[in-house]
C-alpha cells in the first residue's frame, strides 16, 4: 500500500468514527447542560466550595466565577511547582524557577499547555498528576461552560440569566470529561502506553552508556491531554514518544479524541437552540476547513520536490517512521486547528508551506473545530460577523437565530476577533525589535522569524505547540508568552459572555421572507469566506515574511 493511500484511508476511518460518535455524544452533552438534577458526588463538590448550583447568574456574575476559579488555579499550580523540592514523589527534581513556574501555571490554566521545559527532567509525580492533569480537566470544562453560556444566550429571551458557572463546570468535568477519559485511558494502556508511578531508572545501552527514563501516570494524562484539547505531554517528545503514543492505532485514537468533543458540540448547540439544522451548518463549515487544511498539508508534505525527499516518499524529516507522513499530517492539522498543541512530529521540520498551514490554522482562531468549547464560541462569533456582512449587502438589519445583531453586539464580536491578532503581532514585533530575544532563535532568516511568530501565535491562541527551534526557556519568553496566554484566553471570554447576556435579554424576532437562512449551504459558504478573509488576511503580511518566503525560496 502506498503511503498516500494509507494516509487517505486513515483520514476516512477517522471521519467515520467521528460520524458514529457525533449524534449520541452531542445529544448527551445537551442533556447534561439542560438537566436540573444534581448527582450526589456533585452535591458534595458544591457543598465543599460553597456554591448554590441552582442559582441563575447574569453574565457579570458568570464571568466573575470564571475569573475567580482560574485565578485560584494559577496560584495553586504556581505554588505546587515552587514547592516541588519538598513534595513526595518529586523524583529528586528541584523546585521550578519562578518565571517558568508562572509560565507553566498560566499555560495549563489557560488550556494552552505550552511547555518550555523537559517534562521527564523537571516535573515529579505530584505536580504532573495533582497539578497539570487536574488542570487538563477543569480548564477544558471552563471552555465548555463559556460556550454553553453563549448557546443559552441564543436560546433564551427576555432574561439576562445564562445558567450557573459552578454547575456547568462540575457537570462538564464529572459527567462528560471524566467518564470518557477513564475509557480512553484503558484503550491507550491496551495499545501500550504506560501507567505507573515508577521512579527514575536506567535502561539499555546507548553509545557505551545508559539512558535514564522515569515512569508516570502517562495514559491517564495522555487521554485528557487530547480529549480536553490541552496538549501538554508527560515527555518532551510529546505524542511522538512511544510511552505516550506507541502504535499507529493509538495515534489514530488520539486524533479522534482531539476532534471528538469540538465536533460533537455543534450537535449540542443545535439541540439546545431547538434547531438541529443550525448545528449542521456550523458542522459543515468546520468540516470543510478541516478537510481542506488536511488535504493541503498532505499535499505539501508528500509532493515536496528534491531527489532525497522523493526517494523517501515525501518530507520525512522530523516525522516518526511509526506513523509516516499521512498520519503526521492529519495529527498536525488536528492539533493546530484545535487548541490542543500536542505533536507527534517536529513542526519545525515541516516544509515551509506546511509550517504556514500550521500557523494559519491557529491564526484563524482555532475554530475548525477548535478547542473544547472555545471552538464553538469562536465559530459562533464568526457566524455573527458573517450575518452582519450579509445584512450590509442586502440592506437589512442582521439577525441570527431570531436575535437582532445591533451595534452593541457587533462591537463585542469585533473586539473578540481583534484581541488575539493584537497580542500575537505586538509581542512578535517586540521580540524581533529587541536585541536579547533574537538570541533564542536557532535559525536565521525567514524560518527564525517563523519560530518567534509561531510561539506567540501558539500562546495567544491557547494552542501550545511550538516550532521548537526557539529556546523559549528565558525570562523574556516565559514572561511574555505567559501574559499572552492569559490575555488570549480570558479577554475573549469577557466579550463572549457580555454578548451572551445581551442576546439573552432580547425578545425573539419573528422570521420573515427576507430573513437570511443561516441553515443553508449558501450561508455556510459565506461563513467559510468570512473566516478566511476577516481573520486570515489579518496575518498575511507576517506570514509573507515567514513561512511563505521560506516556502517559495525552497
Amino acid at each position: 500500500m502506498s503511503p498516500v493511500l494509507a494516509g487517505v484511508l486513515q483520514l476516512l476511518s477517522l471521519i467515520a468514527a467521528l460520524a458514529l460518535a457525533y449524534r449520541p455524544l452531542g445529544d448527551y452533552m445537551a442533556r447534561v447542560y439542560s438537566s436540573e438534577k444534581h448527582y450526589k458526588p456533585e452535591k458534595w463538590i458544591y457543598k465543599a466550595i460553597g456554591a448554590n448550583p441552582s442559582a441563575e447568574m447574569r453574565w457579570p456574575a458568570y464571568l466573575r466565577g470564571v475569573l475567580a476559579f482560574s485565578a485560584v488555579s494559577v496560584l495553586f499550580l504556581y505554588a505546587l511547582q515552587r514547592a516541588q523540592g519538598v513534595l513526595p514523589g518529586s523524583l529528586g527534581f528541584a523546585a521550578i524557577d519562578p518565571d517558568q513556574a508562572f509560565n507553566t501555571a498560566a499555560s495549563f490554566v489557560a488550556n494552552t499547555n505550552w511547555q518550555s521545559y523537559y517534562g521527564e527532567q523537571a516535573m515529579g509525580h505530584v505536580v504532573q498528576t495533582g497539578g497539570l492533569a487536574v488542570q487538563n480537566f477543569v480548564s477544558a470544562a471552563v471552555g465548555m461552560a463559556v460556550a454553553v453560556a453563549l448557546v443559552r444566550g441564543f436560546a433564551r429571551s427576555r432574561t439576562g440569566e445564562l445558567g450557573n458557572f459552578w454547575a456547568d463546570l462540575v457537570r462538564g468535568t464529572v459527567r462528560i470529561l471524566l467518564p470518557i477519559a477513564v475509557i480512553g485511558a484503558m484503550v491507550l494502556v491496551a495499545c501500550g502506553a504506560i501507567q505507573n508511578f515508577a521512579g527514575v531508572h536506567e535502561v539499555g545501552q546507548f553509545l557505551g552508556g545508559t539512558q535514564q527514563w522515569n515512569g508516570g501516570a502517562v495514559a491517564s494524562q495522555e487521554v485528557i491531554k487530547e480529549l480536553g484539547t490541552n496538549g501538554g505531554g508527560y515527555f518532551n517528545a510529546n505524542s511522538a514518544h512511544p510511552f505516550e503514543n506507541p502504535t499507529p492505532l493509538s495515534n489514530l485514537f488520539e486524533i479522534f479524541l482531539i476532534l471528538l468533543i469540538p465536533f460533537a458540540m455543534t450537535r449540542t448547540f443545535g439541540r439546545m437552540v431547538g434547531n438541529l439544522r443550525q448545528g449542521y451548518a456550523i458542522l459543515a463549515t468546520m468540516g470543510v476547513i478541516w478537510v481542506g487544511f488536511t488535504a493541503l498539508m498532505m499535499w505539501t508534505e508528500f509532493a515536496h520536490h528534491g531527489p532525497a525527499l522523493q526517494a523517501a516518499g515525501g518530507a520525512m524529516e522530523g516525522k516518526e517512521t511509526r506513523f509516516g507522513i499521512g498520519a503526521s499530517a492529519i495529527f498536525s492539522v488536528a492539533t493546530t486547528l484545535t487548541s490542543t498543541g500536542a505533536v507527534n512530529s517536529f513542526h519545525s521540520s515541516y516544509t515551509g508551506l506546511g509550517g504556514g498551514i500550521q500557523l494559519l490554522g491557529m491564526q484563524l482562531g482555532e475554530i475548525a473545530p477548535g478547542g473544547v468549547g472555545s471552538g464553538l464560541y469562536g465559530m459562533l462569533i464568526m457566524a455573527i460577523i458573517a450575518v452582519f456582512i450579509a445584512g450590509l449587502m442586502v440592506g437589512r438589519t442582521p439577525e441570527y437565530l431570531g436575535k437582532k445583531i445591533s451595534t452593541h453586539e457587533i462591537k463585542l464580536a469585533a473586539c473578540y476577533i481583534l484581541i488575539t491578532p493584537a497580542l500575537v503581532l505586538c509581542f512578535t514585533a517586540a521580540a524581533m525589535a529587541l536585541p536579547t530575544p533574537g538570541n533564542s532563535m536557532a535559525n536565521p532568516g525567514a524560518h527564525g522569524f517563523s519560530e518567534v511568530l509561531y510561539a506567540y501565535t501558539s500562546g495567544a491562541n491557547n494552542n501550545g505547540s511550538a516550532f521548537a527551534g526557539l529556546n523559549a526557556d528565558t525570562q523574556w519568553f516565559n514572561s511574555t508568552i505567559g501574559i499572552a496566554m492569559l490575555l488570549g484566553r480570558f479577554l475573549p471570554m469577557v466579550f463572549v459572555l457580555a454578548l451572551a447576556g445581551s442576546l439573552a435579554a432580547q425578545k425573539p424576532v419573528p422570521e420573515t421572507a427576507g430573513t437570511l437562512r443561516t441553515d443553508k449551504p449558501l450561508y455556510a459558504g459565506l461563513l467559510v469566506g468570512t473566516i478566511l478573509i476577516v481573520t486570515g488576511l489579518t496575518y498575511f503580511p507576517a506570514l509573507a515574511l515567514g513561512p511563505l518566503a521560506e516556502g517559495l525560496a525552497s
